[in-house]
């Protein structure tokens, strides 16, 4: 009996471009090319909004930003806009540009073909691929002492708008100490997805002068492993979306807002290992919301970020209306009208 052969869909989506697949649709003149990406309308839910539909040309993605609120890879897309299964985009892929269906196919006595990320008959999530990628992926260990002498009243709390609730329940305060590198500073704690102590963030009341830091982190930290606040998102109900962002004081602010679902980047990058802890922490039914600082080093980071995390669940990128603009600074309202379409 001959061996049966399964077609490999790893190979499919090397040997297609997300530019041959719209081409072959008739769609690329649509689209206008900046940089590695690519951005037109949604052609799978027909929109209009020429920004609403992006491709990242190196990494052969694709995520519609509107209606959809989805993305994926080409295989995807050819099956989004054919109604179809994977497999079945997969062979409409290897007759429409001619590819040699021996090189496409895997031998089921050999290795295994890639499960695709969203065939119908494998459910189960897959794992991001950029978490492969070389890093240093040591775990920060717990600290062995909490800082005392915490200062919970100083005055900067009170010009951030920080409540007494919100700086006990994160463990907030100005460090009054006679020594170390978090004197003169207020301090955040910051908790791995176990919930231990792994470090204190130092930030500099007010604006510190030209030479010096207004953040301090110990050496040796790596921020990279750890996302702020993971510990009590992962608390949180499963209908609530969560919502990524930069900085502390940014998840601070929507807890205060009654969103406990938050974490921070620490910064506008997401590592590999920050993306894991975001796989491990959602459902392919789970919602995302990116919502970075409206600023350049925001706006660069964001698509790129909605783009990775929707290989494996809803995302939504947000971008505010005026520059500057933080998730700090939204009221009750603001939140809430975000949040209208998510919920």
């Amino acid at each position: 009996m001959p061996k049966t052969k399964f077609v490999d869909f790893k190979a499919v989506k090397a040997a297609v471009t997300m530019e041959q697949a719209l081409s072959h649709y008739g769609l690329l003149d649509r689209f206008k090319k900046s940089g590695d990406n690519l951005s037109g309308p949604c052609p799978i839910h027909k929109g209009e909004n020429p920004t609403q539909f992006r491709v990242s040309v190196s990494k052969n993605l694709w995520h519609c930003f509107s209606e959809c609120k989805h993305g994926g890879n080409v295989l995807d897309f050819i099956a989004k806009m054919e109604n179809s299964s994977i497999h079945a985009a997969a062979l409409k892929a290897i007759e429409w540009f001619k590819l040699d269906p021996e090189a496409m196919s895997a031998d089921s006595s050999g290795e295994e073909a890639e499960v695709p990320e969203h065939d119908e008959a494998k459910p189960a999530k897959a794992k991001p691929a950029s978490a492969a990628k070389a890093e240093n992926n040591t775990p920060n260990p717990p600290l062995k002492f909490r800082l005392e002498k915490l200062d919970p009243k100083h005055s900067y709390f009170a010009q951030r708008g920080i409540t007494e609730d919100a700086i006990e329940e994160f463990g907030l305060g100005y460090f009054t100490g006679e020594k170390g590198i978090m004197l003169g500073r207020i301090v955040i704690p910051i908790h791995n997805a176990h919930g231990e102590l792994v470090a204190y963030a130092g930030r500099t009341p007010g604006e510190p002068d030209k030479d010096t830091p207004k953040y301090k982190l110990p050496p040796g930290f790596r921020k990279g492993q750890e996302l702020f606040n993971i510990h009590r998102a992962d608390k949180a109900s499963a209908k609530e979306p969560l919502i990524i962002v930069e900085g502390f004081f940014d998840v601070i602010k929507l807890y205060q807002l009654g969103h406990t679902k938050a974490v921070a980047l620490m910064g506008s990058t997401m590592s590999a290992a920050q993306e894991k802890l975001i796989f491990e922490s959602t459902t392919p039914q789970s919602q995302i919301l990116v919502m970075l600082d409206e600023d350049e080093a925001g706006r660069a980071a964001r698509d790129e970020i909605g783009m990775r995390l929707s290989k494996f669940c809803f995302v939504k990128v947000n971008s505010f209306s005026q520059e500057g603009v933080q998730p700090e600074h939204l009221t009750d309202v603001d939140l809430a009208e975000i949040l209208g379409g998510d919920q």
